[in-house]
């Protein structure tokens, strides 16, 4: 037998291959070596992005807990909290802005309602025409009515006022009998829109018993005990107050003391031209109208004559008011001052409404008209020039408003019996005095 012997070639092919075996493992070994420095060195990954800095990471010791980990948590805590403190800080930087913002839009917003009422009372800009035909504007807007101020006033007046306006009175219990002859009249003549505010209960339920439509006001201790147990002035003071609301509202009120009888219809004769249109405490036309009263001074020399112009006051017991911003403000002012003084509430109503703007005082930018005061006659003209007067006598006027004279009643019901009953002597029994 033949044996096989291997030459040179191989000898040498089989070198080789032991060689290129050795390589790879030696290459497996070195891509496990390096593999193990990169799981060793970068843990979370070689392409990570989103993974914490290196400085940040947590490095495991021996028990496999975290060394970091407490101090992390009482930074964040610290980071946190300071956080909130500023976020608490900007919040109320926030809430501060709001509020300056929320008074700013205020301001604006009365600022523009202002503008408004002034564009409609100036009206657009224009030319003056031609001499003597210039006229300037002689009635007021009227506010916008809100009945948020009073729901309760606000449906009463809705079914008694008609074209938004009526009589108002106040009244206490102890002016029954008078209140009686008064409102016996206003039925008498057939008028309507007519309202008695009743400043108690028994006035209250005596109004209703006699169908007579009435508002109760809501319990209000400071004003009430005065409306209950207060005289005829104090009375008269609280009724500024109340007046608003009924402007507020949005009704022209025809204000009315109970010591007046109507013979006619007073809405009949009221020009509604001003915001405040009233009867006359004057007795004829120089003192209800107004004239040029002339005082001597010799000591002036050729300037010894001074002139000065005088009116006589107006009746805050009998005058119409249109809700206006003048009117109310009139009645604010008025108010005000009967709250902090000791006064009379019609010399303070007429110091309002007719003292200029002088030194520290701002005048009252409002319209007046006096009324005819034959037709809404006072007490002083029917027995000082009335019943003197045979052509006087015949005319019938809208009211008579005794106010001169103490014996109300029984002047009330001779008017009665002179106007409605015909009865001429009626009258004549009854001094001028006034303190008859």
């Amino acid at each position: 037998m033949t044996g096989r012997r291997d030459g040179p070639l191989m000898r040498s092919g089989g070198s080789s291959h032991s060689f290129g075996k050795s390589r790879i493992a030696a290459a497996i070994a070195v891509g496990i070596a390096i593999g193990c420095v990169f799981t060793f060195l970068l843990p979370v990954g070689l392409f990570s992005v989103a993974g914490p800095p290196l400085q940040n990471r947590r490095l495991v010791n021996s028990q496999g807990e975290s060394s970091s980990s407490s101090c992390e948590s009482s930074e964040q805590m610290n980071k946190l909290k300071s956080e909130n403190v500023a976020f608490s800080q900007k919040n109320a930087e926030l809430k501060k802005e709001v509020r300056e913002l929320m008074e700013k839009l205020k301001l604006a917003e009365q600022g523009k309602d202002e503008a408004q009422k002034q564009v409609l009372a100036l009206g657009k800009q224009q030319k003056a025409g031609p001499f003597g035909t210039v006229k300037g504007s002689r009635t007021n807007p009227t506010v916008v009515p809100d009945e948020s101020v009073n729901p309760r006033l606000a449906k009463i007046l809705e079914k008694v006022a008609v074209n938004r306006e009526l009589i108002v009175a106040l009244a206490n219990s102890n002016v029954k009998d008078l209140l009686e002859v008064w409102f016996t009249n206003i039925k008498r003549v057939g008028i309507l829109n007519y309202l008695v505010v009743a400043l108690d209960e028994d006035m209250a339920k005596f109004c209703e018993s006699n169908s007579v439509p009435v508002y109760k006001r809501d319990p209000d201790e400071g004003v009430d005990s005065v409306g209950r147990t207060g005289g005829s002035r104090p009375v008269s003071g609280l009724k500024f107050r109340i007046l608003r609301e009924f402007l507020q509202l949005g009704y022209s009120v025809l204000l009315s003391d109970i010591d007046i009888v109507f013979l006619q219809n007073p809405f009949d004769h009221l020009y509604r031209d001003s915001d405040v249109e009233s009867m006359t405490d004057g007795h004829d036309n120089r003192t209800a109208y107004g004239f040029d009263d002339v005082f001597d001074e010799p000591g002036m020399d050729w300037t010894r004559d001074g002139h000065t112009n005088r009116v006589s006051v107006y009746n805050c017991g009998f005058f119409y008011i249109r809700p206006t911003i003048p009117s109310i403000e009139l009645l604010d002012r008025v108010a005000a001052r009967l709250s902090q003084e000791t006064a009379w509430d019609q010399a303070v109503f007429n110091e309002e409404l007719f003292f200029p703007s002088h030194n520290g005082h701002e005048g009252l930018h409002a319209a007046k008209r006096t009324m005819d005061f034959y037709l809404f006659m006072n007490s002083k003209v029917l027995y000082r020039t009335v019943i003197k007067d045979a052509f006087l006598r015949k005319m019938k006027p809208v009211i008579v408003h005794v106010n001169y004279h103490h014996d109300k009643l029984l002047r009330m019901k001779a008017v009665v019996e002179y106007y409605v009953n015909g009865k001429e002597d009626a009258l004549k029994p009854f001094p001028n005095r006034a303190d008859s």
